[in-house]
Protein backbone atom coordinates (compact mmCIF):
# COMPACT_ATOMS: atom_id res chain seq x y z
CA UNK A 1 0.00 0.00 0.00
CA UNK A 2 1.29 3.65 -1.13
CA UNK A 3 1.96 6.22 2.07
CA UNK A 4 -1.11 7.76 2.76
CA UNK A 5 0.37 11.43 1.22
CA UNK A 6 1.82 9.55 -2.17
CA UNK A 7 -2.03 8.57 -3.17
CA UNK A 8 -3.07 11.86 -5.10
CA UNK A 9 0.45 11.36 -7.45
CA UNK A 10 -0.66 8.18 -8.36
CA UNK A 11 -4.16 9.20 -9.33
CA UNK A 12 -2.57 12.45 -10.92
CA UNK A 13 0.17 10.52 -12.60
CA UNK A 14 -2.32 7.45 -14.02
CA UNK A 15 -2.51 7.02 -17.30
CA UNK A 16 -4.24 4.43 -19.34
CA UNK A 17 -2.20 1.79 -20.37
CA UNK A 18 -3.74 0.68 -23.23
CA UNK A 19 -6.83 2.30 -25.57
CA UNK A 20 -10.36 2.57 -23.94
CA UNK A 21 -12.90 0.02 -26.37
CA UNK A 22 -16.59 1.21 -26.41
CA UNK A 23 -18.52 -0.45 -28.90
CA UNK A 24 -21.22 2.00 -29.92
CA UNK A 25 -24.57 -0.18 -30.66
CA UNK A 26 -25.59 0.46 -34.22
CA UNK A 27 -28.72 1.31 -33.69
CA UNK A 28 -31.30 4.44 -34.93
CA UNK A 29 -30.93 8.11 -33.06
CA UNK A 30 -30.99 7.95 -29.37
CA UNK A 31 -34.04 9.84 -28.80
CA UNK A 32 -35.74 6.76 -30.63
CA UNK A 33 -34.18 3.67 -28.34
CA UNK A 34 -36.25 2.17 -25.55
CA UNK A 35 -34.76 2.98 -21.80
CA UNK A 36 -32.45 0.97 -20.93
CA UNK A 37 -33.45 -1.73 -17.88
CA UNK A 38 -33.32 -1.47 -14.54
CA UNK A 39 -29.68 -2.26 -13.09
CA UNK A 40 -31.59 -5.32 -11.07
CA UNK A 41 -32.90 -6.46 -14.67
CA UNK A 42 -30.23 -5.80 -17.18
CA UNK A 43 -28.10 -8.10 -18.18
CA UNK A 44 -24.41 -7.88 -19.34
CA UNK A 45 -23.86 -8.20 -22.92
CA UNK A 46 -22.07 -11.55 -23.76
CA UNK A 47 -20.09 -10.01 -27.12
CA UNK A 48 -20.02 -6.08 -28.14
CA UNK A 49 -22.12 -5.37 -31.15
CA UNK A 50 -19.65 -4.61 -34.47
CA UNK A 51 -21.52 -3.84 -37.52
CA UNK A 52 -25.24 -4.98 -38.29
CA UNK A 53 -24.27 -9.00 -38.43
CA UNK A 54 -23.10 -9.33 -34.82
CA UNK A 55 -19.39 -10.70 -37.04
CA UNK A 56 -17.70 -9.98 -33.25
CA UNK A 57 -14.67 -11.73 -32.89
CA UNK A 58 -12.07 -10.80 -30.14
CA UNK A 59 -9.65 -11.90 -32.83
CA UNK A 60 -11.44 -9.78 -35.62
CA UNK A 61 -11.32 -7.03 -33.19
CA UNK A 62 -7.61 -6.84 -32.51
CA UNK A 63 -6.72 -6.88 -35.73
CA UNK A 64 -8.81 -3.81 -37.01
CA UNK A 65 -7.41 -1.86 -34.01
CA UNK A 66 -3.65 -2.34 -34.59
CA UNK A 67 -2.41 0.52 -36.38
CA UNK A 68 -3.59 1.24 -40.31
CA UNK A 69 -3.16 3.69 -42.60
CA UNK A 70 -5.77 4.77 -45.35
CA UNK A 71 -8.47 6.30 -46.47
CA UNK A 72 -12.29 6.23 -46.28
CA UNK A 73 -12.94 3.48 -49.12
CA UNK A 74 -10.33 1.14 -46.54
CA UNK A 75 -12.36 2.40 -43.75
CA UNK A 76 -15.53 1.14 -46.30
CA UNK A 77 -13.75 -2.50 -47.01
CA UNK A 78 -12.65 -2.62 -43.10
CA UNK A 79 -16.53 -1.91 -42.17
CA UNK A 80 -14.90 0.52 -39.92
CA UNK A 81 -14.29 4.28 -38.78
CA UNK A 82 -12.42 4.00 -35.21
CA UNK A 83 -12.90 7.58 -33.78
CA UNK A 84 -10.29 9.05 -31.06
CA UNK A 85 -12.28 11.21 -28.05
CA UNK A 86 -12.75 12.02 -24.80
CA UNK A 87 -14.70 10.54 -21.93
CA UNK A 88 -16.77 14.05 -21.06
CA UNK A 89 -20.08 14.29 -19.45
CA UNK A 90 -21.35 16.80 -22.72
CA UNK A 91 -19.64 15.01 -25.05
CA UNK A 92 -19.30 11.18 -24.59
CA UNK A 93 -20.65 9.47 -22.19
CA UNK A 94 -22.48 6.44 -21.36
CA UNK A 95 -26.36 6.55 -19.25
CA UNK A 96 -27.23 2.89 -18.42
CA UNK A 97 -24.64 1.40 -20.51
CA UNK A 98 -25.96 3.30 -23.51
CA UNK A 99 -24.01 5.63 -25.53
CA UNK A 100 -24.66 9.51 -25.49
CA UNK A 101 -23.26 13.05 -26.10
CA UNK A 102 -23.36 15.61 -28.37
CA UNK A 103 -20.31 14.02 -29.76
CA UNK A 104 -21.60 10.89 -30.19
CA UNK A 105 -24.58 11.57 -31.95
CA UNK A 106 -22.85 13.83 -34.48
CA UNK A 107 -20.70 11.17 -35.36
CA UNK A 108 -24.13 8.39 -35.60
CA UNK A 109 -25.64 10.92 -37.85
CA UNK A 110 -22.46 11.08 -39.67
CA UNK A 111 -22.88 7.35 -40.01
CA UNK A 112 -26.34 7.39 -41.41
CA UNK A 113 -25.22 9.85 -44.19
CA UNK A 114 -22.17 8.10 -45.43
CA UNK A 115 -24.75 4.69 -45.19
CA UNK A 116 -27.43 6.95 -47.21
CA UNK A 117 -24.94 8.48 -49.70
CA UNK A 118 -23.48 5.04 -50.75
CA UNK A 119 -25.27 1.67 -50.70
CA UNK A 120 -21.59 0.44 -50.54
CA UNK A 121 -21.17 2.15 -47.08
CA UNK A 122 -24.30 0.53 -45.68
CA UNK A 123 -22.07 -1.92 -43.21
CA UNK A 124 -19.69 0.66 -41.92
CA UNK A 125 -19.95 1.20 -38.06
CA UNK A 126 -18.09 3.89 -36.07
CA UNK A 127 -16.38 2.82 -32.87
CA UNK A 128 -15.48 5.22 -30.34
CA UNK A 129 -11.98 5.10 -28.75
CA UNK A 130 -11.91 7.32 -25.83
CA UNK A 131 -8.62 8.45 -24.85
CA UNK A 132 -6.76 11.00 -22.26
CA UNK A 133 -6.21 13.85 -24.65
CA UNK A 134 -2.74 14.05 -24.44
CA UNK A 135 -2.69 10.67 -26.56
CA UNK A 136 -5.48 11.71 -29.28
CA UNK A 137 -3.49 13.67 -31.81
CA UNK A 138 -0.60 11.07 -31.74
CA UNK A 139 -3.56 8.33 -31.68
CA UNK A 140 -4.58 9.26 -35.06
CA UNK A 141 -1.34 10.50 -36.65
CA UNK A 142 -0.15 6.78 -36.23
CA UNK A 143 -3.11 4.63 -37.52
CA UNK A 144 -4.44 3.78 -34.43
CA UNK A 145 -7.53 5.79 -35.30
CA UNK A 146 -9.24 7.69 -38.36
CA UNK A 147 -10.83 10.55 -36.67
CA UNK A 148 -10.00 12.85 -33.53
CA UNK A 149 -13.11 14.18 -32.29
CA UNK A 150 -12.69 15.75 -29.02
CA UNK A 151 -13.61 19.67 -29.14
CA UNK A 152 -10.05 19.89 -31.07
CA UNK A 153 -8.66 23.53 -31.72
CA UNK A 154 -7.16 23.79 -34.97
CA UNK A 155 -3.63 24.75 -34.33
CA UNK A 156 0.07 25.25 -36.09
CA UNK A 157 1.02 22.44 -34.23
CA UNK A 158 -1.72 19.80 -34.74
CA UNK A 159 -2.23 21.16 -38.50
CA UNK A 160 1.79 20.07 -38.53
CA UNK A 161 0.60 16.40 -38.30
CA UNK A 162 -2.63 16.24 -39.16
CA UNK A 163 -5.65 17.71 -41.39
CA UNK A 164 -8.92 18.99 -40.09
CA UNK A 165 -12.39 19.25 -41.29
CA UNK A 166 -13.95 22.14 -42.42
CA UNK A 167 -14.69 24.09 -38.57
CA UNK A 168 -17.88 22.73 -36.94
CA UNK A 169 -17.56 25.84 -34.62
CA UNK A 170 -15.63 29.23 -35.92
CA UNK A 171 -15.01 32.51 -34.73
CA UNK A 172 -13.85 30.95 -31.00
CA UNK A 173 -11.26 32.57 -28.45
CA UNK A 174 -9.49 31.46 -25.18
CA UNK A 175 -10.97 33.34 -22.92
CA UNK A 176 -9.73 34.49 -19.06
CA UNK A 177 -12.10 32.46 -16.29
CA UNK A 178 -12.60 32.94 -12.69
CA UNK A 179 -14.50 32.44 -9.84
CA UNK A 180 -15.13 33.68 -6.18
CA UNK A 181 -11.42 33.04 -5.05
CA UNK A 182 -9.88 34.48 -7.46
CA UNK A 183 -7.71 38.16 -7.06
CA UNK A 184 -9.39 41.10 -9.34
CA UNK A 185 -8.28 40.25 -13.42
CA UNK A 186 -9.07 43.67 -15.26
CA UNK A 187 -6.10 43.34 -17.62
CA UNK A 188 -4.15 40.51 -18.49
CA UNK A 189 -1.25 41.97 -16.78
CA UNK A 190 -2.90 40.60 -13.70
CA UNK A 191 -2.41 37.33 -14.55
CA UNK A 192 0.69 38.14 -13.29
CA UNK A 193 1.69 35.92 -9.90
CA UNK A 194 -1.84 34.28 -9.95
CA UNK A 195 -2.62 30.18 -9.56
CA UNK A 196 -3.97 29.12 -13.56
CA UNK A 197 -5.27 25.68 -13.88
CA UNK A 198 -5.45 23.91 -17.39
CA UNK A 199 -4.53 20.84 -18.37
CA UNK A 200 -0.81 20.26 -20.20
CA UNK A 201 -2.67 18.42 -23.42
CA UNK A 202 -4.82 21.61 -24.07
CA UNK A 203 -4.20 24.24 -26.36
CA UNK A 204 -4.95 27.07 -23.43
CA UNK A 205 -1.72 25.22 -21.43
CA UNK A 206 0.46 26.35 -24.64
CA UNK A 207 -1.64 29.87 -24.85
CA UNK A 208 -0.12 30.82 -21.36
CA UNK A 209 3.03 29.39 -21.46
CA UNK A 210 3.89 31.74 -25.04
CA UNK A 211 2.18 34.16 -22.42
CA UNK A 212 4.33 33.72 -19.46
CA UNK A 213 7.35 33.97 -21.91
CA UNK A 214 6.11 37.59 -23.28
CA UNK A 215 5.84 38.46 -19.45
CA UNK A 216 9.49 37.16 -18.50
CA UNK A 217 10.91 39.22 -21.18
CA UNK A 218 9.19 42.51 -20.15
CA UNK A 219 10.26 41.73 -16.51
CA UNK A 220 6.55 40.39 -15.48
CA UNK A 221 6.43 38.21 -13.27
CA UNK A 222 4.28 35.70 -14.97
CA UNK A 223 1.55 33.48 -14.02
CA UNK A 224 1.90 30.26 -12.10
CA UNK A 225 0.40 27.66 -14.30
CA UNK A 226 -0.96 24.76 -12.65
CA UNK A 227 -1.68 21.23 -14.84
CA UNK A 228 -4.55 19.33 -13.72
CA UNK A 229 -4.89 16.18 -13.93
CA UNK A 230 -5.85 14.66 -17.56
CA UNK A 231 -9.01 13.21 -16.02
CA UNK A 232 -10.76 16.66 -15.62
CA UNK A 233 -12.10 17.83 -18.89
CA UNK A 234 -12.41 21.67 -19.46
CA UNK A 235 -16.03 21.39 -18.07
CA UNK A 236 -14.77 20.12 -14.45
CA UNK A 237 -12.33 22.80 -14.38
CA UNK A 238 -14.59 25.02 -14.75
CA UNK A 239 -16.93 23.83 -12.48
CA UNK A 240 -14.33 23.86 -9.65
CA UNK A 241 -13.31 27.49 -10.64
CA UNK A 242 -16.99 28.27 -10.37
CA UNK A 243 -17.07 27.04 -6.61
CA UNK A 244 -13.93 28.27 -5.87
CA UNK A 245 -11.86 25.41 -5.72
CA UNK A 246 -8.96 26.64 -8.43
CA UNK A 247 -8.67 30.97 -9.33
CA UNK A 248 -8.20 31.04 -12.91
CA UNK A 249 -8.43 28.84 -15.58
CA UNK A 250 -9.02 29.30 -19.58
CA UNK A 251 -11.44 27.80 -21.62
CA UNK A 252 -12.74 28.27 -25.39
CA UNK A 253 -15.71 30.88 -26.30
CA UNK A 254 -17.91 27.52 -27.59
CA UNK A 255 -17.87 26.18 -23.75
CA UNK A 256 -17.89 29.46 -21.31
CA UNK A 257 -21.18 30.58 -23.94
CA UNK A 258 -23.04 27.27 -22.27
CA UNK A 259 -21.61 27.11 -18.96
CA UNK A 260 -22.43 30.43 -17.70
CA UNK A 261 -25.78 29.93 -17.39
CA UNK A 262 -25.39 26.78 -15.30
CA UNK A 263 -22.77 28.23 -13.35
CA UNK A 264 -23.05 31.75 -12.37
CA UNK A 265 -20.85 31.91 -9.75
CA UNK A 266 -18.20 31.62 -12.97
CA UNK A 267 -16.67 35.42 -14.65
CA UNK A 268 -16.00 35.19 -18.26
CA UNK A 269 -13.58 37.83 -19.15
CA UNK A 270 -15.02 38.19 -22.80
CA UNK A 271 -12.28 41.31 -23.09
CA UNK A 272 -9.04 39.34 -22.15
CA UNK A 273 -8.54 36.60 -24.82
CA UNK A 274 -5.05 34.25 -25.14
CA UNK A 275 -5.94 33.81 -28.62
CA UNK A 276 -8.38 34.67 -30.84
CA UNK A 277 -10.37 33.62 -33.77
CA UNK A 278 -10.02 29.99 -33.75
CA UNK A 279 -11.66 27.04 -35.08
CA UNK A 280 -12.55 23.86 -34.06
CA UNK A 281 -12.56 20.82 -35.83
CA UNK A 282 -12.22 16.98 -37.03
CA UNK A 283 -8.93 15.87 -37.81
CA UNK A 284 -7.78 12.82 -39.28
CA UNK A 285 -4.14 11.62 -40.96
CA UNK A 286 -2.28 13.46 -43.38
CA UNK A 287 -3.20 12.57 -47.06
CA UNK A 288 -7.31 11.40 -46.67
CA UNK A 289 -9.01 13.14 -49.32
CA UNK A 290 -11.93 11.11 -49.78
CA UNK A 291 -12.38 10.83 -45.44
CA UNK A 292 -11.86 14.81 -45.71
CA UNK A 293 -14.20 15.47 -48.71
CA UNK A 294 -17.02 13.46 -47.36
CA UNK A 295 -16.75 14.74 -43.74
CA UNK A 296 -16.64 18.43 -45.01
CA UNK A 297 -19.93 17.74 -47.01
CA UNK A 298 -21.91 16.27 -43.76
CA UNK A 299 -19.97 19.30 -41.53
CA UNK A 300 -21.39 22.12 -43.83
CA UNK A 301 -24.62 20.84 -43.27
CA UNK A 302 -24.63 19.96 -39.26
CA UNK A 303 -22.01 22.46 -38.07
CA UNK A 304 -22.87 24.71 -35.07
CA UNK A 305 -26.13 26.59 -35.79
CA UNK A 306 -27.56 24.19 -38.23
CA UNK A 307 -30.97 22.73 -36.93
CA UNK A 308 -29.10 19.20 -35.69
CA UNK A 309 -26.64 21.45 -34.11
CA UNK A 310 -28.75 23.73 -32.26
CA UNK A 311 -31.04 20.41 -30.66
CA UNK A 312 -27.80 18.67 -29.44
CA UNK A 313 -26.24 22.04 -27.32
CA UNK A 314 -30.10 22.26 -25.92
CA UNK A 315 -29.88 18.69 -25.25
CA UNK A 316 -26.02 18.20 -23.23
CA UNK A 317 -25.53 21.38 -21.94
CA UNK A 318 -28.26 22.80 -19.80
CA UNK A 319 -29.09 19.65 -17.33
CA UNK A 320 -26.64 17.84 -15.66
CA UNK A 321 -25.66 17.51 -12.21
CA UNK A 322 -22.72 19.92 -10.56
CA UNK A 323 -20.35 19.18 -8.18
CA UNK A 324 -20.95 21.16 -4.54
CA UNK A 325 -17.70 23.31 -3.34
CA UNK A 326 -16.31 21.35 -0.57
CA UNK A 327 -14.00 24.29 0.17
CA UNK A 328 -16.80 27.06 1.59
CA UNK A 329 -16.19 28.33 5.28
CA UNK A 330 -18.66 26.48 6.82
CA UNK A 331 -17.52 23.25 4.86
CA UNK A 332 -14.10 24.08 5.54
CA UNK A 333 -14.73 24.65 9.32
CA UNK A 334 -16.29 21.01 9.62
CA UNK A 335 -13.43 19.41 7.80
CA UNK A 336 -10.87 20.91 10.06
CA UNK A 337 -12.89 19.72 13.18
CA UNK A 338 -13.11 16.22 12.11
CA UNK A 339 -9.41 16.23 10.34
CA UNK A 340 -7.86 14.35 13.57
CA UNK A 341 -10.19 11.43 13.57
CA UNK A 342 -10.20 11.09 10.11
CA UNK A 343 -6.33 10.77 10.14
CA UNK A 344 -6.60 8.73 13.53
CA UNK A 345 -8.69 5.93 11.81
CA UNK A 346 -7.38 6.55 8.08
CA UNK A 347 -3.91 5.86 9.51
CA UNK A 348 -4.92 2.46 11.81
CA UNK A 349 -6.45 1.09 8.15
CA UNK A 350 -4.01 2.11 5.47
CA UNK A 351 -6.39 4.79 4.00
CA UNK A 352 -6.02 8.31 2.67
CA UNK A 353 -7.77 10.27 5.41
CA UNK A 354 -8.14 12.60 2.36
CA UNK A 355 -9.73 10.47 0.25
CA UNK A 356 -11.96 9.64 3.35
CA UNK A 357 -13.22 12.97 3.98
CA UNK A 358 -13.82 13.53 0.63
CA UNK A 359 -16.34 10.80 0.32
CA UNK A 360 -17.73 11.70 3.63
CA UNK A 361 -18.49 15.44 1.92
CA UNK A 362 -20.15 13.31 -1.01
CA UNK A 363 -22.31 11.37 1.73
CA UNK A 364 -23.49 14.31 3.74
CA UNK A 365 -21.62 17.10 3.20
CA UNK A 366 -19.37 16.49 6.83
CA UNK A 367 -22.70 17.07 8.68
CA UNK A 368 -22.95 14.22 11.12
CA UNK A 369 -26.82 14.86 12.03
CA UNK A 370 -27.75 13.97 8.29
CA UNK A 371 -29.60 10.64 8.44
CA UNK A 372 -31.22 9.39 4.79
CA UNK A 373 -34.36 8.19 4.53
CA UNK A 374 -33.24 4.80 4.42
CA UNK A 375 -32.08 5.08 7.89
CA UNK A 376 -28.72 5.57 6.83
CA UNK A 377 -26.65 7.52 9.66
CA UNK A 378 -24.00 10.80 9.63
CA UNK A 379 -20.67 11.79 8.33
CA UNK A 380 -20.11 8.61 6.83
CA UNK A 381 -24.05 7.34 6.27
CA UNK A 382 -23.75 4.07 7.39
CA UNK A 383 -26.71 2.02 8.03
CA UNK A 384 -26.86 1.00 11.82
CA UNK A 385 -27.07 -2.88 10.53
CA UNK A 386 -24.00 -2.47 8.49
CA UNK A 387 -21.90 -1.05 11.46
CA UNK A 388 -23.35 -3.71 13.66
CA UNK A 389 -22.23 -6.26 11.24
CA UNK A 390 -19.52 -8.46 12.66
CA UNK A 391 -16.79 -7.45 9.94
CA UNK A 392 -17.27 -3.62 11.31
CA UNK A 393 -18.55 -4.01 14.84
CA UNK A 394 -18.79 -0.60 15.71
CA UNK A 395 -21.76 0.80 17.93
CA UNK A 396 -23.40 3.89 18.57
CA UNK A 397 -22.48 5.12 15.46
CA UNK A 398 -24.62 8.25 16.57
CA UNK A 399 -21.59 9.41 17.65
CA UNK A 400 -19.23 11.23 15.37
CA UNK A 401 -16.07 9.23 16.19
CA UNK A 402 -17.69 6.06 16.25
CA UNK A 403 -19.19 7.27 13.11
CA UNK A 404 -15.92 7.86 11.08
CA UNK A 405 -14.78 4.94 12.57
CA UNK A 406 -17.38 2.44 11.25
CA UNK A 407 -17.26 3.89 7.54
CA UNK A 408 -13.15 3.73 7.59
CA UNK A 409 -13.40 0.04 8.63
CA UNK A 410 -16.37 -0.76 6.45
CA UNK A 411 -14.07 0.68 3.03
CA UNK A 412 -10.76 -1.70 4.59
CA UNK A 413 -13.40 -4.74 4.75
CA UNK A 414 -14.65 -4.12 1.49
CA UNK A 415 -11.38 -3.25 -0.20
CA UNK A 416 -9.63 -6.20 1.42
CA UNK A 417 -12.42 -8.60 0.83
CA UNK A 418 -13.64 -7.86 -2.62
CA UNK A 419 -10.84 -5.75 -4.70
CA UNK A 420 -7.30 -7.56 -2.88
CA UNK A 421 -6.55 -8.70 -6.61
CA UNK A 422 -2.98 -8.81 -7.57
CA UNK A 423 -4.36 -7.05 -11.40
CA UNK A 424 -5.21 -3.95 -9.28
CA UNK A 425 -3.05 -1.05 -8.73
CA UNK A 426 -3.90 0.67 -5.25
CA UNK A 427 -5.65 3.80 -7.38
CA UNK A 428 -8.14 1.66 -9.17
CA UNK A 429 -8.64 -0.16 -5.51
CA UNK A 430 -9.69 2.22 -3.95
CA UNK A 431 -12.08 3.75 -6.48
CA UNK A 432 -13.47 0.48 -6.82
CA UNK A 433 -14.30 0.20 -2.90
CA UNK A 434 -15.81 3.54 -3.40
CA UNK A 435 -17.90 2.53 -5.97
CA UNK A 436 -18.75 -0.95 -3.66
CA UNK A 437 -20.04 1.72 -0.79
CA UNK A 438 -21.85 3.05 -3.02
CA UNK A 439 -23.37 0.23 -5.00
CA UNK A 440 -22.40 -2.72 -2.91
CA UNK A 441 -19.49 -5.23 -3.89
CA UNK A 442 -21.65 -7.92 -6.49
CA UNK A 443 -23.30 -4.84 -8.36
CA UNK A 444 -19.60 -3.69 -8.75
CA UNK A 445 -18.19 -6.92 -9.62
CA UNK A 446 -20.92 -7.36 -12.00
CA UNK A 447 -20.28 -3.95 -13.81
CA UNK A 448 -16.68 -5.33 -13.73
CA UNK A 449 -17.70 -8.74 -15.78
CA UNK A 450 -19.89 -6.63 -18.06
CA UNK A 451 -16.84 -4.06 -19.21
CA UNK A 452 -14.30 -6.86 -19.88
CA UNK A 453 -17.51 -8.55 -22.48
CA UNK A 454 -17.08 -5.65 -24.02
CA UNK A 455 -13.93 -5.07 -24.29
CA UNK A 456 -13.14 -2.95 -21.64
CA UNK A 457 -10.72 -3.60 -18.76
CA UNK A 458 -12.20 -5.01 -15.77
CA UNK A 459 -9.31 -3.84 -13.63
CA UNK A 460 -9.66 0.07 -14.55
CA UNK A 461 -12.08 2.40 -13.38
CA UNK A 462 -11.76 5.98 -14.84
CA UNK A 463 -12.56 5.29 -18.81
CA UNK A 464 -13.49 1.63 -18.59
CA UNK A 465 -15.58 -0.03 -15.85
CA UNK A 466 -17.66 3.62 -15.04
CA UNK A 467 -18.43 3.71 -18.56
CA UNK A 468 -20.67 0.34 -17.68
CA UNK A 469 -21.63 1.22 -14.06
CA UNK A 470 -25.12 3.41 -12.99
CA UNK A 471 -24.90 7.03 -13.39
CA UNK A 472 -25.60 7.28 -9.34
CA UNK A 473 -22.33 5.07 -9.07
CA UNK A 474 -20.48 6.89 -11.93
CA UNK A 475 -21.17 10.43 -10.51
CA UNK A 476 -20.51 9.08 -6.77
CA UNK A 477 -17.31 8.15 -7.71
CA UNK A 478 -16.29 10.84 -10.08
CA UNK A 479 -17.47 13.66 -7.44
CA UNK A 480 -15.34 12.55 -4.71
CA UNK A 481 -12.62 12.28 -6.57
CA UNK A 482 -13.15 16.11 -7.42
CA UNK A 483 -13.71 16.59 -3.63
CA UNK A 484 -10.31 15.01 -3.10
CA UNK A 485 -8.58 16.96 -5.94
CA UNK A 486 -9.77 20.01 -3.61
CA UNK A 487 -8.82 18.65 -0.35
CA UNK A 488 -5.56 18.68 -1.94
CA UNK A 489 -5.43 21.80 -3.30
CA UNK A 490 -6.75 23.18 -0.01
CA UNK A 491 -3.39 21.42 1.74
CA UNK A 492 -1.73 23.00 -0.84
CA UNK A 493 -2.94 26.39 0.15
CA UNK A 494 -2.39 26.24 3.70
CA UNK A 495 1.00 24.72 3.53
CA UNK A 496 2.25 27.74 1.51
CA UNK A 497 0.35 30.03 3.93
CA UNK A 498 2.39 28.42 6.19
CA UNK A 499 5.65 28.63 4.36
CA UNK A 500 4.71 32.44 3.73
CA UNK A 501 4.34 33.31 7.52
CA UNK A 502 7.28 31.56 8.45
CA UNK A 503 9.28 33.45 6.17
CA UNK A 504 8.17 36.58 7.34
CA UNK A 505 8.99 35.30 10.96
CA UNK A 506 12.34 34.28 10.08
CA UNK A 507 13.55 37.35 7.57
CA UNK A 508 17.21 36.19 6.00
CA UNK A 509 19.82 38.54 7.63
Amino acid sequence: MKAPETLFSAVCNMRTAAITLLLLWPLADVESRTAAPADDEATPRQQPVVGDDSGYSPAREARLLLPWQGDLDGMRDRGLIRVATAFSRTNFFLDGGRPRGATYELLMAFRRHLRQMDKSYRGIDVLLLPMPRDDIVEAVRSGRADIAAANLSITPGRSAVLDFSAPIATGISELVVTGPAAPVIRSLEDLSGTDVHVRASSSYYESLQTLAADFSAQQIEPPRIHPVNENLETEDILELVSRGVFEVTVADSSLTGLWTDILPELTVHEDLALSKNSRIAWAFRKNSPQLTQVANEFIGANRKGSLLGNILTKRYFKANPWVRNPLNEDDTARLEALAGTFKAYADRYGIDWLLSAAQAYQESGLDQSRVSSAGAVGVMQLLPTTAADPNVGIADIEVVENNIHAGIKYKHFLRNRYFDDPGLDTVDRWLFTLAAYNAGPARINQYRRRAETMGLDPDRWFRHVEQVSNRETRQYVSNIFKYYISYQEYQRRISLLKEMESARESPVS
